[in-house]
């Protein structure tokens, strides 16, 4: 699996390297020279400069391109330098390459080509003044657009900035960023590759989740459905039967090779269900209110036949639905996966009903329902997606599962970013199949990490699979289910992209 530093790691990594084997501007240069080793360079090409490193990169590739014959402008945003970028643009200056300060009536319209070598990963706060100037003429510009290591605007531990550089093709230099996979990223990226310069990471690293076909166990002949799990999917009410989507939860679980899925449902509701689900079975729940009766004999049967249990999709914010997951808590012994109302009912039941539970528990919140559970503001979790992640894990003994645009899971020590997903899986449903996979992957891994994160790239890469035969538009979280056999079967050939 790829490296994922953050800034700090990063910047701690890079120091490292420097006291110990590699003078700065060597590694400056490396980076300038894998960057202008990487493109498909169209000429003629402006590269925009700030007044850190960054631009001393931009500087390198300068020197580069000219040793290629290829016609470039440097295009400075003021005379300041650092350091090592000072020692490289004295040598473009002494090499001829043109440079021209930044303006109101600088034209970028004038490059094939345009190199955003503006801020680094280490960039934080709102663009202002000539930068945010030249960024959105930058932007405007019909241009082959590169980032070097980040899109400037961009922060490098959380992909999130108001004002951004758009890129047809980001360079990575070093490692890759959590701003790279995270919130606008694949908003503001087309593509991105990462260069090595020989830094190795001083911290442990984050990973980029890329199962092969060994994650999932292999399936012999002389197995059954218990082999592969009984699981549970507790949810709906009498306010939200959506007996469709509880349904393309049920599929979802099977199709991602559950034993059995068991939809486990307020009684009223079961008759709506049984037209939908052919392959798994509904379990009626007694009933008050049109939401599901705390029943200790019922939940108590199903912590016995089952791996593992989804429990929350539209089930209410009722008492009893929180007496139930109190008691699965308490009692149950394998796997359990909290979403959706669920996630407000353990909210409720507060931190201590979490480190004390018995069961492998995996929670599934967005921001919002992260945001009731650890007590943060949504701002704050944007600021620090994955420390506030691995933080909760760590300290309630769960999973998290941080769903975003590319999601984060963590047990708290390791951390997974999942960047499969698309646009079309924003719509009604999208979570509950999630969570009909992760029960079904729950039964079969029984690392409860490692279950999640799987579940999030079948989850994410259907989507995409769905979406390209589809459109964003029209896709419905039922077309993500269709798409499951496929997703599965790509990683199993080793070939999910």
């Amino acid at each position: 699996m790829k490296e994922i530093l953050s800034v700090e790691n990063m910047r701690k990594s890079d120091a490292h390297t420097i006291a110990t084997k590699v003078p700065s501007t060597e590694l400056m240069y490396r980076a300038g020279k894998a960057v202008a080793d990487s493109v498909e360079w169209r000429a003629p090409v402006g590269i925009v400069c700030g007044w850190g490193n960054n631009a001393g990169d931009g500087y390198v590739i300068a020197l580069e391109l000219k040793k290629k014959n290829i016609d470039c402008t440097l295009l400075l945003l003021g005379e300041r330098f650092s350091a090592d970028g000072k020692y490289y643009f004295d040598k473009c200056a002494e090499a001829g390459i043109h440079y021209e300060l930044c303006t109101e009536s600088t034209d970028l319209s004038r490059f094939s080509t345009l190199v955003d070598c503006i801020f680094g990963t280490g960039f934080s706060g709102g663009v202002r003044g000539v930068a945010k100037e030249v960024i959105e003429k930058y932007n405007a510009a019909d241009a082959y657009k590169v980032s070097v290591d980040i899109n400037s605007g961009l922060g490098g531990d959380t992909g999130m900035g108001e004002t951004v550089c758009l890129s047809d093709l980001t360079c990575s230099i070093g490692s890759f960023k959590p701003g790279h996979f995270l919130n606008r990223a694949k908003d503001v990226m087309k593509s991105k590759v990462n260069l090595d310069i020989g830094i190795k990471p001083i911290d442990n690293p984050y990973y980029l989740y890329e199962p092969t076909a060994s994650v999932f166990p292999e399936r012999k002949n002389f197995s059954n459905k218990s082999t592969w799990g009984y699981v549970a999917l507790i949810g709906g009410s009498k306010r939200y039967s959506g007996a469709i989507r509880l349904a393309a939860m049920a599929n979802a679980a099977m199709r991602s090779g559950a034993g059995v899925a068991m939809l486990a449902v307020p009684g009223t509701l079961a008759p709506m269900m049984m037209p939908e689900i052919l392959e798994a079975t509904v379990y009626p729940f007694s009933e008050a209110d049109g939401g599901i009766l705390f029943n200790e004999n019922e939940l108590s049967e199903l912590c016995r036949r089952t791996k593992s249990i989804a429990f929350g999709m539209g089930i209410g914010l009722s008492d009893e639905a929180r007496k139930s997951l109190a008691y699965l808590l308490k009692n149950y012994k394998g796997t359990l996966t909290v979403d959706a109302d669920g996630l407000t009912a353990l909210s409720r039941l507060g931190s201590d009903a979490i480190k004390n539970s018995k069961c492998k528990l995996i929670l599934t919140p967005h921001n919002m329902e992260f945001s009731r559970l650890s007590g943060l503001t949504v701002d704050d979790i944007l600021a620090a997606p994955i420390d506030s992640a691995k933080e909760y894990a760590r300290e309630n003994g769960c999973v998290l599962l941080l769903k975003g645009p590319s999601t984060i899971v963590t047990d708290g020590e390791t951390v997974y970013v999942i960047e499969k997903g698309c646009p079309g899986m924003a719509t009604a449903g999208s979570g509950d199949v999630l969570s009909g996979i992760l029960a079904a992957t729950s039964a079969y891994i029984p690392d409860p990490l490692e279950a999640a994160a799987l579940a999030a790239y079948v989850n994410g890469l259907a989507g995409e699979i769905a979406e390209s035969s589809i459109n964003p538009v029209s896709m419905i979280a039922s077309d993500t289910v269709s798409a499951i056999p496929k997703a599965i079967g790509r990683i199993l050939k080793n070939e999910a992209d």
